[in-house]
């Protein structure tokens, strides 16, 4: 079992910064892809970033190409998100989770590809 906790979520105004952060617990992430996720109301649960478990490639939706960076820190079995630039239509609930299998990244924009996810974070970008 791996429990995840997200933080660093806010209220924050349009082009401002937000810095995200998943904590694990329960296991160790180093062998894992880390992905995030959102979902807005109304809205399904779309694909936000991904980092493979060697830390050496990362995938972003289109949309985030540019503005967000995901990293990890193995050591604090901890994943981040920044996200710089920020849109009203990137306010969601944010969450992160681990892949379902380790030393694997090929499907990191499915929800089906991870196990476990935090509860969430709630960004909300006024304009």
């Amino acid at each position: 079992q791996v429990q995840l906790v997200e933080s660093g979520g806010g209220l924050v105004q349009a082009g401002g910064s937000l810095r995200l952060s998943c904590a694990a617990s329960g296991r160790t992430i180093s062998p894992y892809t880390m992905g995030w996720f959102r979902q807005a109301p109304g809205k399904e649960r779309e694909f936000v970033a991904a980092l493979n478990w060697r830390g050496d490639s990362t995938y972003y939706a289109d949309s985030m190409k540019g503005r967000f960076t995901i990293s990890r820190d193995n050591a604090k079995n901890t994943v981040f998100l920044q996200m710089n630039s920020l849109k009203p239509e990137d306010t969601a609930v944010y969450y992160c989770a681990v892949a379902r299998y380790p030393f694997y990244s090929e499907t990191y924009d499915s929800s089906l590809s991870y196990a476990y996810w935090g509860q969430g974070t709630q960004v909300t970008v006024s304009s």
